[in-house]
């Protein structure tokens, strides 16, 4: 390597990340780091959430430097979105001579490369940031791992066909993309995609949140059930299993999933989205699945106004069961209603859907009208042009 490359790709290269919620342990660590560093430093003084850490994440720090005392549970979550989502070099730092050895080795688990133990000297850091230096890709950047997309179903009304859409997309996607997607149903404690597909999984979706503390790429892969398309899937419960699920269950659950597919396809339902609006925050595109009534547009037209008035996910509308010349309401007042017109019909075709149901075989694995909508659904999902009419689409078997 060239002596400029070398120069280049050293410590004083490195932008650095300080997340510590107690001002003196971080000024600490600060003072030492102005005496032997002279890059970019960015500060931040509370823990982040979820969302902030991916936000974080993506101005490309090459290292984080992270307090343990504060909040260790929660240092030890931070840590391990960072290190499943980046490669940036993670180090934790403490001045609690009593620290419990075995949140140290949570820590180096997760992906931690360093431990601090304050007070820290010139010379310690220095040599961390060296050994950091070292580990960075040679590019010069520390290129994160790309996240999987988020893409969820919610519904406008109970019935609205959130699940059927949501699974038949999901298998759609996972042919279409012919890359790794996850199905999570979070219709908890009713969920029924595993049905619809015709799967009989072993463990559900109520498993990963009751456990959350302890969820990564390798616990969320022993939960998961395998449908024939190769389509990955988490299930709701197949019993009532009343679970209450914090926020941070939802978000570590999200992130652990994104970490380790490309496509993430989330079934809402019609209420767990305005519980946990984080679906919304983090998500690529939110599909509003409703039918044409009254009820469900004056349902819509709240959602939209509520949750997506701020543009944080592209929202995309899908009237399902889908028939203009029965419905009613023109197609005026219906982009009137939602604020929007409708991106997306699904014909109704009651024959197709109850012998779909009947076999708990796909919709979207034989040719239909409705298999027809959602394969272009997907395909546009995973950047490829939608198929023109006249030509088949391709179909599993």
């Amino acid at each position: 390597m060239a002596a400029q490359d070398s120069e280049a790709l050293g410590p004083e290269s490195l932008s650095i990340a300080l997340i510590g919620p107690d001002e003196l342990r971080r000024r600490s660590i600060g003072v030492a780091l102005a005496e032997t560093h002279s890059g970019d430093v960015r500060e931040y003084s509370t823990y982040p959430s979820p969302p902030e850490i991916q936000s974080i994440i993506e101005n490309g720090h090459d290292v984080f430097i992270l307090e343990l005392d504060s909040d260790p549970e929660q240092a030890l979550v931070i840590i391990e979105q960072i290190c499943t989502s980046s490669v940036a070099s993670v180090m934790m730092y403490s001045d609690n001579p009593q620290l419990d050895q075995s949140l140290l080795v949570r820590g180096m688990r997760a992906g931690a490369r360093e431990f601090l133990n304050l007070p820290v000297s010139t010379d310690t850091i220095a040599q961390a940031l060296i050994r950091a230096a070292q580990r960075r890709p040679k590019t010069g950047k520390s290129e994160k791992r790309q996240l999987g997309r988020l893409l969820v179903f919610t519904g406008a009304k109970g019935g609205g066909g959130v699940t059927t859409v949501a699974g038949n997309f999901a298998v759609a996607l996972a042919q279409e993309s012919e890359k790794k997607v996850l199905l999570i149903d979070l219709c908890i404690p009713l969920g029924d995609a595993a049905v619809a597909l015709g799967l009989v999984p072993q463990y559900s979706a109520a498993t990963a949140i009751q456990e959350f503390s302890r969820l990564d790429a390798n616990f969320l892969s022993r939960l998961l059930t395998k449908h024939a398309t190769g389509l990955m899937v988490l299930a709701a419960p197949d019993r009532f299993t009343p679970v209450r699920a914090p926020n941070e269950a939802i978000e570590k659950l999200l992130a652990v999933a994104r970490s380790d597919f490309d496509y993430v396809v989330v079934d809402a339902g019609s209420s767990i989205g305005t519980t946990y609006p984080s679906l919304f925050e983090t998500a690529s595109t939110v599909y509003l699945v409703m039918q044409v009534s009254i009820a469900e547009l004056r349902n819509a037209n709240r959602l939209i106004a509520g949750l997506f008035s701020v543009g944080r996910a592209k929202l995309e509308i899908v009237l399902n069961r889908y028939n203009s010349r029965s419905e009613g309401i023109d197609e005026e007042n219906i982009t009137k209603a939602l604020t929007k017109p409708a991106t997306w019909k699904i014909p109704s075709d009651y024959v197709a859907v109850r012998q779909s149901q009947n076999t708990a075989t796909s919709l979207v694995l034989s040719d239909s009208p409705i298999s027809r909508m959602i394969r272009q659904m997907a395909r546009v999902a995973c950047g490829k042009p939608p198929v023109e009419e006249k030509k088949r689409f391709r179909l599993f078997g």
